[in-house]
């Protein structure tokens, strides 16, 4: 096998046996299951593995590579993977695996969230976000597998976050590839066009370009310059873009192949770009000094657009072999270039961008909004614009003043007035343009920020700052309202926010979140900083794990256990406890009692949409005791598109877990799709999780999720 031979070649006897041992037990966890394509699952984190091999990474990320899916899709725990493992690697997989405990209403939020947890975990180990990255590249290989409206979705969501981060990054070998991947979903029309007729413009073009690079091989000969001269077709995307930007056809766009100049030395590179320059006219505004002032991504080289003698346009792009090493791998190098110590300063820069955004990011909301905000400063389209004093500041396309002030200093933004761009007054409000010099006017008593720049400004560490500011200077309306709106909340969901929010719940809330007082938690609720049920699902977690375990009693000298599979509510006993029909709690369920009137409490899981009806004052706080072997029903839906033998794929994954199918109905909607639900026995939670990720990995399914009747 290819992967395992590549293993053996570039990693140290110890190495291989700790990766051959990830790579055994995540085939043996895996077995049994299939992916879309009707291939072994396994072969998924094989592909990601061998990504991060070809692209240098070290042994943690590549064992971890492939465990990334173990604990999500099999019944292997964190504990396993750290028992076996340790606890790096464990740390990797947690930082890839998608929230599953948390219920989310759309897609939308769903991964927004994912993508949250996944950006804090980079900031502590950007290992974790170079492995979703290979993940999400394999996966859009094997996109055909899947239905056109996940297809579209998955494609859509790659293209808007992905490949930017992986541009960000400076990971250009995955970034081109995504980026084609998503125009061949999003676009299928332009992208066969792009296919079919690029490789004939090439050919065409071959003699021409072949003339090119002899041309600047001469130059460097000339020169006594060592350095290599290749031409590259730029990837579909980029032409793409190109084309719907400038609105030209494909015969039109000159630069279909960048040649590119590979020399020793920054000086070697200016050398050649003037002698260049002497051979063939440079085309005023198409030359870039990405050396001098490097891209966000800390992409340096030397780029051109000169045109010949006989009217011929070709870009070429200068730079030495370090500063091309990091254009192909970016922050990879650090792993692949061990021994090469000089791109440690890139790595930190690239590094520093990433605690910036972790900086501002709790100044944020919910997540939807964080990914919204990181959207604009992952971009590749950026401004660079100047201090009276010449400084470069980097800001997102469409920036405004009231984002150059912030970029400027906080104080700066705060104390911000109006603004001079190249001498002459603008509305804080106007957008910038590269080489503007910027001026901030400032006023040290001035009134501050207003909430009106929010709706302007572009760049996520002004919005966050502008909310910090208000954070700070409305502090105990905040505390107020925070202090609310968690009350509320709690009384909705039928706790007292009294009883749950106790000293020790506070104190392991205080850890994830990092609050020195209960006042600063109200505070942040109050202000938008935080969900309040971000806080709240957390307080309730850490309350459930403090309640007492119900205790064996004596009953007439004889010992009586408490009921397996049985539930205990808050300030009831004695009281006959029922299970609801219409949402069927599990085992593992988060569940809530309703007090009914002569009939006892009636337990449901707590999302149950009839809880909304009820009155809360007779909801009580419910928790499962001890372990069950008894059995449960619970319901689940499936859409999937309408096809012969959907049932029998379904029933088959019921088979295959020893699930039995209590009740079935279906039925074909105004769509055309079909919906099946079942009625299934189990006796544990992890069971529908498990049973629910397996069948969304057949390309005909569009969504399966719990149901309440």
């Amino acid at each position: 096998m290819e992967l395992i031979e590549k293993i053996h070649n570039n990693y140290s006897a110890e190495d291989r046996e700790l990766l051959l041992s990830a790579y055994t037990y995540a085939e043996e966890m895996h077995s049994g299951q299939k992916r879309a394509s009707g291939e072994p699952y396994f072969t998924h984190p094989c592909a990601v593995a061998e990504i991060l091999v070809d692209l240098g990474l070290d042994t943690p990320t590549v064992a971890a590579a492939f465990l990334h899916d173990v604990v999500e899709d099999t019944p292997a725990t964190e504990d396993d993977i750290k028992q076996k493992f340790g606890k790096e690697i464990m740390t990797l997989v947690d930082g890839v695996t998608k929230l599953d405990k948390i219920h989310f209403q759309t897609h939308e939020e769903e991964d927004a969230e994912n993508f949250r947890k996944i950006f804090v975990a980079m900031a502590n180990d950007v290992r974790v976000i170079i492995i979703k990255l290979a993940d999400r590249l394999h996966n859009m290989r094997s996109l055909n597998y899947l239905s056109n409206e996940r297809q579209q979705r998955i494609a859509k969501e790659t293209l808007e976050v992905f490949t930017p981060l992986a541009g960000r990054l400076g990971i250009s070998q995955i970034k081109c590839e995504l980026e084609d991947l998503c125009l061949k979903y999003l676009d299928p029309e332009s992208y066969e066009y792009l296919v079919t007729n690029i490789h004939q413009e090439l050919n065409d073009r071959k003699n021409f370009v072949d003339f090119v690079v002899e041309q600047i091989k001469l130059i460097l000969e000339e020169s006594g310059i060592n350095g290599e001269v290749f031409g590259r077709p730029k990837h579909f995307y980029s032409i793409y873009r190109k084309m719907k930007v400038q609105g030209k056809t494909l015969d039109q766009i000159y630069d279909l192949t960048a040649v590119r100049v590979i020399v020793g030395t920054t000086e070697e590179c200016y050398e050649i770009l003037g002698k260049i320059h002497k051979q063939w006219k440079p085309v005023p505004g198409r030359i870039k000094d990405y050396i001098a002032m490097p891209k966000r991504n800390m992409y340096q080289s030397l780029h051109t657009t000169v045109v010949t003698n006989f009217g011929q346009f070709f870009e070429i792009q200068i730079r030495t072999a370090e500063m091309h090493k990091m254009a192909e791998y970016g922050i990879a190098a650090h792993w692949r270039y061990k021994e090469n110590k000089s791109n440690e300063n890139n790595f930190d820069a690239r590094l520093s961008w990433i605690r910036d955004v972790m900086d501002w990011q709790g100044s944020l909301n919910e997540s939807k909004e964080f990914v919204d905000s990181l959207k604009s400063d992952l971009y590749d389209n950026e401004l660079l614009v100047f201090t009276p004093h010449g400084k470069v500041i980097s800001l997102p396309l469409g920036a405004t003043p009231v984002d150059f002030a912030y970029a400027i200093h906080s104080e700066v933004g705060n104390k911000c007035v109006g603004a001079k761009v190249n001498g002459k007054i603008v509305s804080l409000n106007s957008s910038l343009s590269t080489g503007d010099v910027v001026e901030i006017l400032t006023q040290a008593n001035g009134r501050g920020p207003s909430w009106d720049w929010l709706k302007f400004v572009k760049s996520g560490s002004a919005r966050a700052k502008i909310r910090t500011f208000f954070k700070r200077e409305m502090k105990e309306d905040n505390i107020k309202a925070g202090k609310a709106m968690l009350e509320a909340e709690a009384k909705r969901k039928g706790y007292n926010l009294n009883d749950i929010l106790t000293e020790s719940s506070f104190g392991k809330l205080s850890n994830k979140l990092v609050y020195s007082s209960v006042n600063e938690m109200f505070a942040s609720v109050g202000y938008g900083a935080v969900g309040v049920n971000q806080v709240l699902y957390k307080l309730i977690d850490y309350y459930k794990k403090e309640i007492p375990k119900p205790v064996d009693v004596v009953d007439g000298g004889k010992l009586r256990n408490t009921p397996a599979g049985s539930v205990t509510v808050k300030g009831m006993s004695g009281l006959l406890v029922r299970f609801a029909h219409c949402c069927n709690p599990v085992p593992g369920d988060d569940i809530i009692g309703f007090v009914s009137r002569g009939r006892g409490v009636i337990v449901h899981r707590t999302d149950c949409t009839n809880l909304k009806e009820v009155d809360m004052n007779r909801l009580q706080p419910a928790q499962w005791t001890g372990t069950t072997d008894s059995d449960f029903i619970a319901g689940i839906k499936i859409v999937a598109d309408n096809y012969d033998g959907l049932t029998a794929s379904v029933t088959s994954e019921l088979a295959a877990m020893h699930l039995s199918i209590t009740a079935i109905n279906g039925r074909v909607n105004k769509e055309g799709q079909a919906e099946i639900e079942l009625r299934i026995k189990l006796n544990k939670r992890s069971d529908i999780d498990l049973l629910i990720n397996r069948l969304r990995r057949d390309k005909h399914v569009i969504d399966v999720f719990r149901t309440t009747n």
